[in-house]
């Protein structure tokens, strides 16, 4: 079943085709049609004022446009009664029969309930993490593993066939470091007098994680590698690194399909191909400063060796930016940009990038230099993530450099759960500061959120084990028994496929945490008095909420899954 905003869309859209073919309304382009719910409840289930839009191009009233679509509106299963109301709007009801009639459907669907054909046919790319492998997964990257991993899920909800990628930076000054901190410790393990640089000096990292991978090196070869060159001390330290990241992810039931190493451009010669390109456009010039800077500035600077600036601002960007360093070395930029063109070549028709707050200015220069290089711009899309604080009894949890004191996504896995991670840090949008409550997420209470829900599921759950134990089935089930609460979430499980649909085209994955609470909000309440088994329940309707209750079994099982969290049978 598609999503029920499209479907009232399209009798909108026959209804308007059918009027003007009638006469009844003047030839006009209509514009894109949005249904939405009502102001009020009381006024049904969909609405939409589009008749109020149109009213100028029509020339007529707009409650005489809604009269005139409504007049032509094709029957629908779903829809009970449908009304034009002043100044304009139509409201719609859904079918209460059709809707018990939906248990079943929900049912059969199982795992695809939900499923949309928004993206059928099309291929989506969707890139997370992407942290340097130069430490443990720490909480920043967290939340874009999370928010990537789901909008992935929504998207083959959505009918995309995903592919989740792990941009490897695995090139650059930063993993130089790498290899000659872990050259250092190894060095030291050995009992060798070597002294390494200050904390501050910004060339050494401090992590314990780096004595340990040299305690594993001593044990393969021994004092062998005392004369190795730091290159070879980087790939084993970024092997060791990366097997440790793949695990930390799969914790949280994240595994990536590709996963795409930066040194493969310089390797390629795909890094230089695009600055030669950029070069061709006129878009690179050599000065030790920008060329928008003052004469003085630039003759105080002309003794400095140059380096090489993307002319940015010919683009619209505020200013130029720095592609080639005076050593020699390029900046993020140019591989960045290197690396787009290959993604955009191996013919995704979307491409989602999750990136940290601090990447806000840097996505948009890569674009700029996509464009300019003739790349499709319009294929990609942006997920800034915000930063996250960890909460403790009412206040900022400090995180240390050291292993152990919340620093690490492991760390948070342990002293939460898996579940609490994921849910936590999907719960608000990637655009606005997140403070994950490390009280709140281990709290066996309705007062936990990740809790309410599973829990939810838990108890359909524990209504079909006892019907199994009592031999009681649901065979021959009559809905038509299922009374007004039992409606209400049945028509908020049927607007999964809106939120799907929502989610993946505004790209926003907090939607289907939300969701979730909802259905969690509208179903313990009901729990509590739409009883399957008790005293003074007739057979009759004992089955048909036994099916009813099979049904959101199946929706909190899907709704779950889409969020990577598990289904616990108890709690």
């Amino acid at each position: 079943m598609d999503s029920l905003l499209n479907a009232h869309a399209g009798l909108i859209h026959r209804a308007v085709a059918a009027a003007q073919a009638a006469g009844d309304l003047p030839t006009f382009e209509l514009p894109a049609v949005e249904i939405k719910p009502p102001a009020r409840a009381e006024m049904g289930d969909y609405a939409y004022a589009g008749a109020l839009a149109v009213a100028k191009l029509a020339g007529m009233k707009p409650l005489d446009i809604a009269q005139a679509i409504v007049k032509h509106l094709p029957a629908a299963e779903f829809v009970a009664g449908v009304e034009a109301v002043p100044p304009g709007f139509i409201n719609f009801r859904l079918s209460a029969d059709w809707l018990r009639a939906q248990v079943d459907t929900i049912i059969t669907e199982g795992d695809a309930f939900g499923t949309i054909s928004l993206g059928a046919g099309k291929r989506a790319q969707v890139e997370f993490v992407s942290a340097n492998p130069t430490g443990p997964l720490h909480i920043g990257r967290s939340r874009g593993a999370i928010v990537g991993d789901t909008m992935a899920r929504l998207l083959e909800a959505a009918g995309y066939a995903v592919e989740r990628e792990y941009y490897f930076n695995n090139a650059g000054m930063q993993m130089k470091h790498l290899g000659t901190s872990l050259q250092i410790r190894y060095l030291q393990q050995l009992g060798a007098d070597v002294v390494q640089p200050a904390p501050d000096d910004g060339t050494f990292y401090q992590g314990e994680y780096l004595i340990d991978f040299a305690k594993d090196l001593i044990a393969e070869v021994g004092g062998a590698w005392r004369d190795r060159p730091w290159e070879d001390f980087k790939e084993y330290a970024e092997k060791k690194m990366f097997g440790i990241i793949r695990d930390t992810l799969k914790r949280i039931s994240i595994e990536h399909d590709v996963f795409f190493n930066e040194n493969s451009l310089y390797e390629s010669g795909a890094v230089w191909d695009t600055l030669k390109a950029l070069e061709a456009a006129g878009l690179i010039y050599e000065s030790a400063v920008r060329e928008s800077e003052p004469d003085d500035v630039k003759a105080e600077n002309a003794h400095l060796p140059p380096a090489k600036w993307f002319r940015s601002t010919a683009l619209g960007d505020v200013e130029d930016r720095v592609v080639l360093k005076n050593d020699g070395s390029p900046t993020y930029t140019l591989p960045d940009i290197a690396y787009h063109l290959n993604k955009l070549a191996r013919g995704f028709d979307l491409l989602v990038n999750v990136l940290g707050a601090d990447h806000d200015t840097e996505h948009k220069v890569v674009k700029y230099g996509l464009k300019a290089l003739g790349g499709d711009i319009s294929k990609i899309h942006v997920i800034i993530m915000q930063f996250v604080r960890l909460i403790r009894d009412g206040k900022e949890v400090k995180m240390s450099t050291r292993r152990g004191n919340y620093e690490t996504l492991d760390d948070l896995i342990d002293q939460t759960s898996p579940d609490a991670v994921r849910y936590m840090l999907l719960a608000r949008s990637a655009n606005s500061r997140l403070d994950f409550d490390l009280d709140l997420a281990v709290k066996q209470s309705s007062d936990n959120p990740v809790y309410y829900i599973q829990y939810a599921y838990v108890r359909t759950a524990g209504i079909l084990r006892e019907a199994d134990v009592r031999g009681f089935s649901d065979a021959d089930a009559d809905l038509s028994l299922l009374g007004g609460e039992e409606l209400a979430f049945i028509k908020r499980c049927l607007t999964l496929g809106d939120e799907i649909a929502l989610s993946t085209q505004t790209f926003e994955t907090h939607r289907i945490a939300f969701f979730a609470q909802d259905l969690a909000n509208l179903f313990h309440p009901m729990y509590d008095r739409v009883r399957v088994f008790g005293e003074g329940i007739d057979d009759d309707i004992a089955r048909a909420r036994l099916r009813f209750y099979k049904g959101a079994n199946v929706v909190f099982r899907r709704v779950l899954s889409l969020m990577g969290m598990s289904t616990p049978d108890r709690m």
